[in-house]
């Protein structure tokens, strides 16, 4: 099953981003904005400094600085200890520069100073390291003022969907019939109340639909029941009239298979109408559930000369609704006897698979994946077999309801096997395991 988040976790997310998605840009703008000034001010004072030392040195010649040969030109320090500097720097033009010294960043400012030039080194290293941790507090900063969005985020957000968690606990409410309507009442924002609206009055609808289908299941189980007990009624009665022809005698006999085709169907759709709840679902014997769907069919086994197969422990009981289990076991176990028309009909139980196998037909591999689709008839069926392809279709349905897993194996020439997953009774299953 596909696992969801809460609104409230996606709604907190979504400010959760924007908040740091702000904040980070806003950090990175004022660390651009930084440098951009640190430079624009180191600049300026090596302008202004620069300025100031060579009239100075015009003033007073003698305070200008040695001659270094290497470099060909007049270097100075500011008094600070000297620096190697690397003799690249001599083909350096006039300005201000910037060179790595020892893993440091060094300015170097070049000047002409009559027919020399001058080259000032100016070592900021000290402040752009403070700098760089003002930087990184900055930046440190942004990622707490983030969680911290986080929180407040994830606490706003529950205020923004209160009202919608309010209205599902009370459509839980409404579910376990707690109550038959939503109280809108309860709502400030109009959307909700808009919603709730919306939703009592698609309730209602679904309540008087539902009324309507249980007295429609109602009517039908009597009014469609009465006229088929009468019918099956009335065949049994002209069976034993002996001025009956043999042909008007197959014609009933046709009626009365007929009769008890249409009442298999109307408690499989009367099955399939009705709500069932968990207190239908027992233990059923499962031995006793596969004689009673062969038994009606037992003269027509016979008269093929198909022998029956029932390799299930007597003891076994499954959990199962009986009647819904005796449908699909009817359906299942008739479509094998249909399509056979020699060999066996066998039933096993093992693994809480049970299988139902048949030595018939079996069933094209193209026809094979559409076989529970409703009214859908194999081209291959025999003559006289053919029904109105639906009995699968009820089959896979009423196995959806329950839980049951069903699988269809089939080879042409060489027979079917239906596989049906039914849990046995835990109370049954310890008993025959232990004895």
């Amino acid at each position: 099953m596909r696992t969801r988040s809460s609104l409230r976790l996606k709604v907190a997310l979504v400010f959760s981003a924007l908040t740091l998605l702000l904040l980070v840009g806003q950090a990175l703008g004022v660390k651009a904005l930084a440098e951009a000034q640190e430079e624009r001010l180191i600049s300026a004072l090596i302008a202004d400094d620069m300025a100031s030392l060579l009239q100075s040195w015009r003033s007073e010649p003698t305070l200008v600085p040695p001659f270094d040969p290497r470099l060909g030109a007049h270097v100075w320090t500011g008094g600070r200890a000297s620096l190697p500097l690397p003799a690249s720097i001599r083909d350096l033009s006039d300005g201000t520069h910037e060179i790595i010294v020892d893993g440091r960043e060094i300015h170097v400012a070049v000047a002409r100073f009559g027919d020399a030039r001058v080259y000032r080194i100016y070592d900021f290293s000290a402040y752009e390291q403070r700098f760089k941790q003002v930087i990184d507090a900055l930046m440190i900063g942004t990622g707490i003022f983030g969680l911290l969005g986080f929180w407040l985020a994830f606490g706003l957000s529950g205020l923004l969907v209160r009202q919608v968690a309010g209205l599902a606990r009370q459509v839980k409410a409404l579910r376990l019939g707690a109550s038959t309507v939503l109280d809108a009442g309860r709502y400030d924002e109009a959307e909700v109340v808009e919603l709730v609206e919306a939703f009592n009055d698609y309730h209602r609808r679904m309540a008087q639909m539902i009324e309507r289908e249980t007295e429609f299941t109602g009517n039908v189980s009597h009014e469609l029941r009465t006229p088929l007990t009468a019918i099956k009624t009335s065949c049994e009665l002209l069976d034993h009239d002996a001025s009956i022809s043999a042909k008007s005698r197959a014609r009933l006999q046709q009626i009365d298979r007929a009769a008890d085709n249409m009442i298999d169907l109307v408690n499989a759709l009367l099955l399939l109408a009705r709500e069932e709840s968990d207190a239908d679902v027992g233990s059923v014997r499962l031995v006793s559930a596969i004689e009673d769907a062969l038994d009606p069919i037992t003269d027509t086994l016979k008269a093929k000369g198909i022998q029956t197969r029932i390799d299930v422990n007597d003891r076994l009981h499954v959990e199962a609704n009986r009647s819904a289990l005796a449908l699909v076991l009817s359906n299942l176990i008739d479509n094998a006897a249909r399509y056979t028309d020699s060999g066996y009909v066998s039933c096993t139980y093992a693994d809480g698979w049970l299988r139902i196998e048949d030595t018939g037909r079996g069933i094209p591999p193209d026809a094979l994946p559409r076989v529970f689709e409703r009214f859908y008839q194999a081209d291959a069926a025999p003559a006289g077999a053919q029904g109105f392809g639906i009995g699968l279709s009820i089959v896979r349905k009423i196995c959806d309801r329950y839980g049951w897993s069903i699988q269809l194996d089939s080879e042409p020439g060489k027979g079917t096997r239906v596989s049906l997953r039914l849990m046995a009774a835990t109370r049954i299953s310890a008993e025959f395991t232990t004895n």
